[in-house]
């Protein structure tokens, strides 16, 4: 949720106003300036400052980890844990044991946002997500975990959202007026993976802005620590992103932007089954996907009034999947292949989301309030074990950051959310379902004077049933309920061990139920347990550490009775990394991860550690100055593993490399 300050740095931690030092600035006869005072940077900024848990990864971070695909890039946020996240077939993201899973793409309680649009699909029976998106197109990444610092974006939330904002030209000119042109080139041993990035960014002057980006990434099958081959791991993936704004108005106040990007994929006789977990039974299929997503939006931000934060946005995503198969490719399919083999299908979320933030005061009491109205409609095309219909939903909700009195922040959040499903059945019959839920929750947060702080949180959600459950009427009328609370501390501050080093440490534990479930086959309810540490370390020499840890423990409860472990359970995870900064000019690191044995009803997961080493390299001379080199190894030792959610093995040594210039 947001910070009150009206100025905070990447850490939460609050800043002087810009004019504080203007005396001094101005030859105040009586003040002497002291010069810029460096204070340790780590390589990412852990939000101490927010009861939430929040991660935030920004665009050097983007660059310097050279992902292929989204979920490769936060695969570093505890909790976060990847299903065969390499490469963008047959991969998804698993955050606090929810999401995707070996079976289906997505069970909707994580929750994808593309610069405000829903994309993704439903529970696409053995082919993944579809989040099919190149890494390069974005500016940040926000991972929240967990319900509470949901409900501003959507309901039955109970993994996380992940929140991806695409660049701006003036992120590029910062700010100024002018032309450039951004260029990044990277590749990759394993297996001659390449990838290009173009991005054309013009401001002819302070009203109008307007970005231009290609991408095209691609990889070939890629091999495990055994050297053998990792099989449905090839890809090709092009993008572009087109974006522009005009600001207009007083101080420029008035905003339109709109943007536009596109991604697809082409597979020629490759497995239906891109998880890999039902060997040849599917057989293979030519399939194409081409995922797209609109974004138009007003904004109105006057300088003078704190109180408006209007936008009024609409978004449009879409998923369309065109898939045959490959005749003779699986010995038990029928001539002509399994009907589910051959079904397309076409996903269509449009939304119109209108919010305004506000920041007042009543008497001696500071609110951050977060307010707003939603639509939102869900098209798909009728599809073997995808049934085709309506999915109409109108939404209000409010979040509210209060300041009650110095160092303790409450923050209640309601949201009310009514659906109606309408479709075609089988036997050709229409049904219609509607559904209505009134969740919310409230978190606190105290922080004393040097540093330290305590948070809390409750919050109850509800999964409103989807378009995949028509048949079943009981599903249909059933929302499935979750539950959860969490509390923290966390602790932040310069000068601990030398001048002007830097501490910051948050640790979360968290408690979760889902209840009324009908997501999983034959699973009642489900029970999780767990702690995210997050840590970090720097000194103003360039030395810097940080550290991240995750352990949970989840059972579930059967429809026989029986209770026994949750099958979509990570392994404990433990991740550490160790640089050395050379001012601007170059950062080397170390990074280690370590994942425990897990023992999921028996079936043992086997532990591993892996370890990479990175380094980039940005001369300051002449026309270099502009230009940034970036290498590094990953699975340095070649180590085979597979890691506990992932239907396949991880991929072996990988050598990478990468040059970005602007000019």
């Amino acid at each position: 949720m947001p910070g009150l300050a009206l100025a905070q740095d990447g850490e939460g931690q609050e800043q002087q106003p810009s004019g504080a030092h203007g005396d001094n600035a101005e030859g105040n006869p009586d003040e002497q300036f002291l010069g810029t005072i460096d204070i340790g940077e780590s390589t990412r900024a852990i939000q101490t400052g927010t009861a939430s848990a929040v991660t935030v990864i920004n665009r050097e971070e983007i660059e310097d980890r050279q992902a292929n695909t989204i979920a490769e890039l936060i695969d570093s946020i505890p909790g976060v844990t990847l299903i065969n996240g390499s490469t963008p077939i047959g991969s998804g993201i698993n955050i606090r044991g929810f999401g995707a899973n070996g079976t289906y793409g997505s069970d909707q309680k994580v929750l994808i946002l593309v610069d405000g649009a829903t994309t993704g699909s439903e529970e696409l029976y053995r082919i993944g997500t579809q989040l099919f998106t190149d890494p390069l197109l974005y500016k940040r990444a926000e991972v929240i975990r967990g319900t509470v610092g949901s409900f501003e974006y959507g309901s039955g939330v109970i993994g996380g959202v992940v929140r991806l904002e695409t660049s701006d030209a003036s992120d590029y000119l910062g700010g100024k007026t002018g032309f450039t042109v951004n260029q990044n080139l990277s590749g990759a041993t394993n297996k001659n993976g390449f990838s290009t990035s173009t991005t054309l960014a013009a401001m002819p002057n302070e009203s109008v802005e307007f970005l231009a980006n290609y991408s095209h990434r691609e990889g070939g099958t890629q091999k495990d620590g055994h050297g053998d081959r990792i099989e449905n791991s090839a890809f090709s993936l092009p993008s572009y992103l087109v974006k522009g704004a005009v600001h207009f108005g007083p101080g420029k106040a008035h905003t339109i932007k709109a943007s536009f990007s596109q991604t697809e994929t082409s597979e020629r006789d490759r497995p239906y089954d891109s998880f890999g977990t039902t060997g040849a039974s599917f057989g293979n299929v030519d399939r194409d996907t081409k995922s797209k997503t609109l974004v138009v939006g007003y904004y109105y931000d006057p300088i003078e009034n704190d109180a408006v934060n209007l936008s009024l946005v609409y978004t449009y995503a879409s998923q369309d999947i065109e898939q045959d198969y490959v005749e003779g490719s699986s010995p038990f399919a029928p001539p002509g292949g399994f009907d589910v083999v051959n079904a397309d299908h076409k996903y269509e979320t449009s939304k119109i989301t209108l919010k305004n933030a506000a920041l007042f005061q009543t008497g001696p009491v500071l609110h951050n309030l977060h307010a707003g109205l939603e639509y939102i409609n869900k098209d798909r095309r009728d599809a073997n074990s995808a049934p085709g219909g309506n999915d109409k939903r109108m939404a209000a909700f409010l979040v509210d950051e209060i300041g009650l009195f110095r160092g303790f922040t409450l923050t209640p959040a309601a949201r009310w959310e009514t659906s109606t499903v309408k479709g075609v059945l089988d036997d050709g019959s229409r049904v219609s379902y509607t559904n209505e839920a009134l969740m919310g929750g409230v978190s606190a947060r105290y922080e004393l004077p040097f540093g330290l702080a305590a948070f809390g949180s409750w919050a109850t959600t509800r999964s409103m049933p989807i378009l995949d459950d028509l048949e079943n009427e009981t599903y249909m009328m059933q929302p499935e309920k979750g539950k959860s609370w969490e509390a923290g501390a966390s602790f932040d501050r310069t000068g601990i061990f030398t001048q002007n080093d830097r501490f910051a440490l948050k640790a979360n534990y968290y408690d979760t139920d889902l209840t009324d479930t009908t997501s999983y086959s034959g699973v009642l309810e489900v029970y999780l347990k767990g702690l995210e540490i997050e840590a970090s370390y720097a000194t103003p020499s360039g030395f810097y550490a940080d550290f991240n840890g995750n352990i949970v423990k989840g059972t579930r409860l059967l429809t026989s009775g029986e209770v026994n472990d949750w099958v979509n359970l990570p392994a404990n995870t433990y991740q550490l990394a160790i640089g050395k900064r050379f001012g601007r000019v170059a950062d080397i690191r170390w990074e280690g991860v370590l994942a425990e044995d897990r023992d999921t009803n028996g079936t043992i997961h086997e532990g591993y550690d892996v370890h990479n080493l990175r380094a980039s390299f940005s001369p300051e001379v002449g026309f270099l100055k502009f230009v940034t080199f970036r290498l590094s190894v990953e699975n340095l030792f070649d180590t085979y593993y597979e890691p506990a959610l992932a239907t396949r093995p991880a991929v072996g040594r990988n050598f990478k490399g990468a040059v970005s210039f602007q000019f």
